[in-house]
């Protein structure tokens, strides 16, 4: 058994091995010299001095002070192409900081509000120390994920202009380098900090709490790991926000960019005349990194929280280092991750565009391979031979916890895969989408939903086969291992998932400073592959949500039957969890409907917004007026404000009211319903949506033409490229599936995790009464 000091000396090791490599990383991305100002070189010098070290902003500004005798002919073009690069990336770099500290300044009010809310409720129903110590864990959960989003979308714009600067003076192999470590500090920052924060509030709690996790004093432990769900509740309602906001952000400015000036216009999707484009590249960072991290690591607090509540009422209770394996699996994930990060940057360079997506996948099932045996050693090594009762099942063995891990970490693999299969251009449904935009929009918007739909089908058996097993090894503690199991390589997942939009900014940048044909072509490739890992990484977003779901609602139940020890459970034949069970599955359709139609009247002020400035400014199609950007942003960031608020109240508001007024049995109902609603829902949007998006860049890169050949077909080529009738299928296909891969889809995942952490914190405050209030008034 694993002493206090064992387990601290394996989190803090750590974690200080995911801060020391981020800080390394990070460095090494900042090599890249992006600013025009600090190009070195005595060529570099005279030309500064010519301008009066004042930045260029035009090529005959260059020309008219640059000096051939002393200088190198080839410094004036790139100097110029710098200067261009850096202005477009400040004007990204403003915008994102701009929108979050919008968001923040939002978020801190509801923090305050909230946490009022925590400190009466729990205070006046249960215990006002126990309250006052949940508000605390909440707080801090609420700024460790909104430190996790900040630093991610801070490490995301530093580094898509250096990826764009890296291909075009390094190649594919210097720019996948450079977006794929940026990317490694995302994941580490994020695990090592959310490890670190959930450590140290325990030790702290652990001050007022003396004899938790001692023989005797079981009361004292479940207080204290109760207590610390609130961390997973902090963590999780900044996940909504971040991702239900900049979601909506991000696809009111894709959208509306898209509608205008690629199908009206017939620009290119990021060029400089486009008003949109930087709101647009603004929302990659704020949504589909800040979101995402904050999303992630809401699963990883909450995931912990629930293993250590239903270990803390177990017969593991007072042995500190078995209840602290959750937090245990989530350092050796940092160990084991920090060694399959060389594998994609030193072990296999990338040389071809084909070399691309195999690094990326491969990371996945490296870090699943060798976090296998690691957590058996930690199971072994945290948990005695036997454990007499825990989660509802008696003489667990610690080799059956191990499986129960296991069990999660290899369905989350098979969840990748499956992702990757039906969302990248590579295989066939993909293809098969592309080669229906022939025929026009109502095909490819016929063949999308069907994919998304089928896709559905081997992730749910692969989450119904894991979590049999886990229940039936372990009962409710082992769902949580497996939860814990699918999120034990989250440094490498969130790797992967961050790659993409830096990948894509990247691409929007390299287009916007007029670069190259072939440095374009050769971002483009590395965007696709970041569309597909993008997916993948939404598709182990949703798969450890279930898992975490269920965890977190076996926890509720634990927490229920040691106050009501007649509660025998939940019989979905009764009136109020039947009930429950049909409200709940009908909530995911719910909140889809507010945050897409959120989109969509944020994307038709965005249309209107760009169409004026295009009637009121003729002179920037033909690029002599420089668009307004910053009335864009605007608008972007006010809808995601106001619109983000609706969905939020409906997903928090639901668990406290059901809970309250109907009891606890209608409430368990409500939680199964949305939880096998929303996954379903969830994975068929995300995947339909990344599958029009590569769909539409296969159409783009002319892919129909070699499909057509491996089928044995002729095609004649026409009709294909960008600006053609297929491609303009393809592209409505792609605006259609944008809210759907990257608001809704993403955001159910919170909804199906955020209230069952709700229920599970507020779980002491509900009334026991069959039909709660409600029932106790009729009666």
């Amino acid at each position: 058994m694993l002493t206090a000091a064992d387990v601290a000396g394996i989190c803090l090791g750590a974690s200080g091995l995911g801060f020391v490599f981020s800080l390394l990383y990070a460095y090494d991305t900042s090599m890249t010299i992006l600013d025009p100002k600090q190009l070195s070189g005595k060529e570099d010098q005279y030309l500064l001095q010519s301008v009066g070290d004042q930045p260029v902003v035009d090529m005959s500004q260059v020309n008219s002070h640059f000096d051939p005798r002393t200088g190198d002919p080839n410094l004036k073009q790139e100097y110029a192409t710098r200067q261009k690069i850096w202005d477009i990336y400040l004007a990204i770099w403003e915008g994102a900081h701009a929108f979050l500290y919008a968001e923040y300044r939002f978020i801190a009010m509801f923090v305050v509000g909230f946490s009022i809310i925590i400190l009466v409720v729990l205070g006046v129903t249960d215990s006002w120390i126990n309250a006052a110590l949940t508000m605390v864990s909440f707080i801090v959960g609420c700024v460790t994920s909104v430190v996790a989003g900040f630093l991610g979308m801070k490490i995301g714009v530093y580094a898509n202009a250096r990826t764009t600067v890296a291909v075009n003076t390094g190649g594919l192999n210097a720019g996948f380098q450079t977006s794929f470590k940026a990317a490694v500090v995302m994941g580490f920052v994020l695990c090592s900090m959310g490890i670190l924060n959930l450590f140290i509030l325990i030790a702290c709690l652990r001050v007022y709490y003396t004899n938790a996790c001692k023989t005797g004093f079981d009361d004292d432990t479940r207080n204290l790991f109760e207590c610390v769900a609130g961390y997973g509740l902090g963590g999780s309602c900044i996940g909504l926000f971040g991702r239900v906001g900049g979601g909506i952000y991000t696809k009111a400015a894709d959208v509306g960019a898209d509608l205008v000036g690629k199908l009206e216009a017939n620009i290119p999707e990021d060029s400089p005349k486009n008003p949109a484009v930087i709101a647009d590249n603004v929302g990659d960072n704020v949504g589909d990194i800040a979101g995402m991290g904050a999303d992630l690591f809401g699963s990883f607090a909450e995931a912990t929280c629930a293993g250590m509540v239903i270990a803390s009422q177990g017969t593991i209770a007072n042995e500190w280092g078995a209840i602290a394996l959750p937090i245990l699996i989530s350092a050796g994930g940092i160990f084991v991750c920090f060694v399959t990060s060389f594998v994609a940057t030193h072990c296999f360079p990338i040389e071809t565009e084909r070399d691309i997506e195999p690094a990326l996948k491969r990371q996945i099932l490296v870090s699943t391979v060798l976090m296998t045996p690691v957590l058996y050693l930690l199971c072994w090594a945290a948990l005695p031979y036997e454990i007499a009762s825990i989660g509802g099942k008696d003489h667990v063995k610690y080799w059956q916890v191990f499986i129960c891990a296991a069990s999660g970490l290899w369905c989350g693999l098979i969840i990748g895969y499956i992702t990757e299969y039906y969302t990248s251009h590579s295989w066939g449904p993909v293809r098969e989408v592309a080669v229906s935009c022939k025929t026009g929009a109502a095909t490819n918007i016929i063949y999308g939903m069907a994919l998304g739909y089928k896709s559905v089908v081997i992730p749910a058996i692969a989450l119904a086969v894991a979590a049999y097993i886990a229940h039936s090894m372990a009962g409710y503690y082992g769902v949580a291992m497996a939860a814990l199991g699918i999120l034990s390589t989250l440094s490498i997942g969130l790797t992967i998932d961050a790659y993409g939009p830096i990948c894509d900014n990247a691409g929007g940048i390299a287009e916007m400073a007029e670069l190259g044909e072939e440095v374009r072509d050769q971002t483009d490739a590395l965007d696709a592959a970041g569309n597909t890992t993008a997916a993948i990484g939404k598709g182990f977003a949703i798969g450890s949500a279930a898992f975490v779901s269920l965890a977190l609602f076996s926890g509720f139940i634990t927490i229920i039957k040691v106050r009501n020890p007649k509660f025998a459970g939940v019989d979905i034949l009764n009136p109020w969890p039947f009930s429950g069970l049909l409200f709940g599955a009908m909530l995911p359709y719910w909140f889809s409907a507010m945050t897409m139609k959120s989109v969509g009247a944020a994307a038709l002020a965005m249309v209107n917004e760009v169409r004026e400035q295009f009637r009121n400014n003729p002179g920037i199609l033909q690029g002599e007026v420089k668009p307004d950007y910053q009335r864009c942003i605007r608008i972007s960031t006010e809808a995601s404000l106001t619109e983000m608020v609706p969905p939020g109240i409906l997903v928090m508001g639901t668990p406290l009211i059901v809970g309250f007024l109907f009891g606890v049995e209608c409430l368990a109902g409500v939680l199964c319903g949305a939880l096998v609603s929303g996954v379903q829902m969830a994975i068929s949007s995300s995947n339909t949506g990344g599958a029009w998006d590569n769909a539409k860049k296969f159409v783009e890169a002319d892919g129909l033409v070699q499909y057509a050949d491996e089928l044995g077909q002729q095609d004649d080529g026409l009709n294909h490229g960008k600006g053609s009738d297929t491609h303009k299928a393809a592209v409505v296909g792609d605006t259609v599936g944008d809210p759907l891969k990257d608001t809704s889809g993403p955001s159910l995942n919170i909804l199906i995790k955020l209230m069952a952490i709700i229920s599970l914190v507020f779980a002491k405050a509900f009334p026991l009464d069959d039909g709660g209030l409600l029932g106790r008034w009729l009666s």
